[in-house]
């Protein structure tokens, strides 16, 4: 069986440089990812909360739905019955829970203005936790909405972003989401650009190669990863 180079495998470099290694190889592969698509501050904080669980062709379909009934926009989500809402986002699935999600993020919105611009001048601590204790909001959709809606340089993390780190032998010894989140942001430097880049490249990679069952003859990161040979 043919082994890894010794000076490719991740185990001989410091983590910020097989960060590195990893993200130009992303790049070159998939090219920019220009994500997060929407149109508004707004819109990416719905697609936020309506992608959990979901694919993102079905989050289109329900912002859609939303544009159409005049409803993206958090003036109206607050005054909408939440049964109509519901009916609006039934692309997205789960649609009963997250219309209540929804109404629970316009509702904190309105307390702060519905002023994106406002949010991204707060410090990014105290606004993360404000966004956690919203009902529904959990970590990933938080800093989704940080990283994304606010421009704040936070690393999100998601099932792709575990997976490809898990087969690579990068996560931490502490596997939840605050310890594989401090493994690029303790190793990265603190850039929105190249935080939002990346993610969505780990997420189109997660997406075409690294599945659930792996097709390493097509990914880019093989000759980096331990089980790249024997997939």
């Amino acid at each position: 069986m043919a082994l890894t180079p010794p000076q490719l495998h991740p185990a001989v470099k410091p983590a910020s440089a097989i960060l590195f290694e990893l993200f130009q190889r992303l790049l070159a592969a998939y090219g920019p990812q220009h994500w997060w698509p929407g149109e508004t501050p707004f819109e990416v904080t719905i697609g936020a909360i309506l992608t959990q669980s979901t694919a993102w062709k079905n989050v289109e379909r329900a912002i859609a739905s939303l544009k159409l009934r005049g409803l993206l926009d958090p003036g109206e989500l607050r005054r909408v019955p939440v049964a109509r809402l519901a009916e609006a986002i039934r692309p997205s699935g789960y649609y009963n829970v997250k219309a209540k999600k929804l109404k629970a993020m316009a509702a904190w919105l309105g307390a702060q203005k519905d002023s994106f611009a406002a949010l991204s001048r707060r410090d990014i601590a105290s606004l993360r936790l404000e966004l956690l204790s919203i009902w529904g909001v959990g970590e990933e959709t938080a800093d989704s909405v940080l990283l994304y809606a606010c421009n704040k340089p936070v690393f999100v993390v998601d099932a792709y972003t575990r997976r490809i780190m898990a087969r690579l032998g990068l996560l931490p010894p502490t596997t939840d989401y605050a310890g594989c989140q401090a493994l690029f942001m303790n190793n990265l430097p603190r850039h929105t650009g190249l935080y939002n880049e990346y993610h969505a490249l780990l997420v189109v990679h997660g997406k075409s190669a690294c599945k659930t069952d792996p097709v390493c003859r097509a990914c880019v990161l093989a000759s980096l990863c331990p089980q790249g040979n024997r997939c």
